[in-house]
């Protein structure tokens, strides 16, 4: 059986499973009852100073797609609105109580050194592994000068950082917004403050819809709305490609990472970590689906590195960095050509459809004598694209198969048509 267990910022934990800083880790009945299911560790919900914020309702939106299936979550809910020392009181308790288990104390703060500093402190004597600094919240805080307000200036997030460092002997974790132009600013600046990691991505800054009969953005709170941060399934990309630039930068090697966004089964957790994440944070399937979704999570990265012949996570902690390149570096030389089976074909013309009203007209319909139709590409037109293949029902109707592959490894810069290769 594969071992599970996974090192992130120096923390050992069981499984690299932890349920993400948000309305599941709010109390110590939600965390003991994660915990009583699987998860490895938990990241509690952000704590202020006192005295605490008060949210409004309603707080959450929804993206659903055509089946109701729901693609993300907008919320506008703030951090913890429980006293300070409830929760504090309730870390200890449940640090006593769980001690195989990982509890990472999230925080945030004004920019003041005395506020991040005392507040740290406070959470640090509370018996949490490590601190989280949340520099991503893209609502309701970061008007406040909090936030994402600190977490969009690289300055602000290595000064926050390394205050934080100075008080405590404990691993930081520094959570990165994605509502940035360029996510190794702040990775960097977080790296220049002594950061043992980073966690990200937080949600990103959104409107998720509209009520149309009240004309107002949703959640709608007493006839008004407002921006919200955006999670769930469809942020994942997003996530993944954030994690894979820190991954691969030489400025960032130093870091740890915990990867979070949109991670809805242990595929999704497979990829975070062949990308550079060390560990993994869940939120909105566990909101969707309950703590025990961490079971499927569990059985299916055990399952599938037993396939793949990895023993431990590190095995494959970030195999895939190695492949993600610079568009100029990729083969230009390299052709795909659509090819389908006409004995799994169902008829329905989408792929037809998609390349001939949006792509390249590459695939012809033939009525057959037995009323039936067949599909077909035309390999002169076919650019590989994959479309044909992406809105294919059918699982193995339409494979993509590589043709001409005996031509060099040849790169854009590299390439005759370059009009820069050229000029030089």
């Amino acid at each position: 059986m594969a071992d599970l267990g996974c090192t992130i910022a120096g923390i050992e934990s069981i499984n690299p499973f932890w349920l993400a800083s948000a309305p599941p880790t709010d109390k110590k009945y939600n965390v003991e009852r994660a915990f009583q299911a699987g998860w490895g560790g938990v990241v509690w919900k952000t704590l202020g100073a006192d005295p605490p914020v008060i949210n409004v309702t309603s707080r959450y939106g929804a993206h659903h797609d055509a089946t109701r299936g729901l693609i993300g979550i907008n919320n506008i809910e703030l951090i913890s609105d429980r006293p300070l020392k409830t929760n504090l009181d309730e870390i200890r308790a449940t640090r006593k109580e769980w001690p195989d288990r990982v509890i990472i104390g999230s925080m945030m703060a004004p920019v003041e050194k005395e506020a991040w500093q005392s507040l740290a402190v406070q959470i640090a004597e509370a018996g949490v592994h490590g601190l989280e600094l949340n520099l991503g919240c893209p609502h309701g805080m970061c008007e406040r000068g909090m936030g994402s307000a600190i977490g969009q200036v690289p300055e602000m997030v290595e000064q926050t950082t390394a205050w934080v460092k100075e008080v405590v002997n404990i691993p930081v974790f520094t959570k990165l917004t994605p509502n940035i132009t360029n996510i190794l600013w702040s990775a960097e600046a977080a790296a220049q403050g002594k950061a043992d990691a980073v966690a990200l991505i937080n949600t990103v800054n959104s409107i998720i819809s509209v009520d149309l009969d009240t004309m107002a953005p949703e959640p709608t709170v007493d006839g008004r709305g407002t921006h919200g941060g955006y999670c769930g399934a469809a942020v994942k990309p997003i996530a993944l490609n954030m994690i894979a630039e820190i991954a691969r930068a030489p400025e960032t090697q130093s870091l740890d990472i915990s990867g979070i966004g949109g991670i809805t089964n242990w595929r999704d957790a497979a990829e975070f970590i062949s990308l550079g994440a060390n560990a993994v944070q869940v939120c909105t399937a566990a909101m969707l689906f309950g703590f025990r979704i961490v079971d499927d999570m569990i059985d299916g990265l055990s399952g599938w590195m037993d396939t793949q012949g990895y023993r431990q996570v590190a095995d494959f902690t970030g195999a895939a960095v190695k492949n993600v390149v610079d568009w100029n570096d990729l083969n230009m030389n390299y052709d795909l050509k659509a090819r389908i089976d006409p004995e799994k074909c169902i008829e329905c013309g989408r792929c037809f459809i998609a390349c001939e009203d949006t792509s390249h007209q590459a695939i012809t319909i033939t009525e057959q004598t037995d009323g039936h139709r067949r599909f077909d590409v035309v390999d002169e037109e076919c650019v590989g694209c994959n479309l044909c293949y992406h809105v294919c029902p059918v699982p193995g109707c339409i494979e993509m198969e590589a043709v001409d592959t005996d031509r060099p490894y040849m790169t854009w810069p590299e390439h005759p048509l370059n009009p820069v290769k050229d000029a030089g």
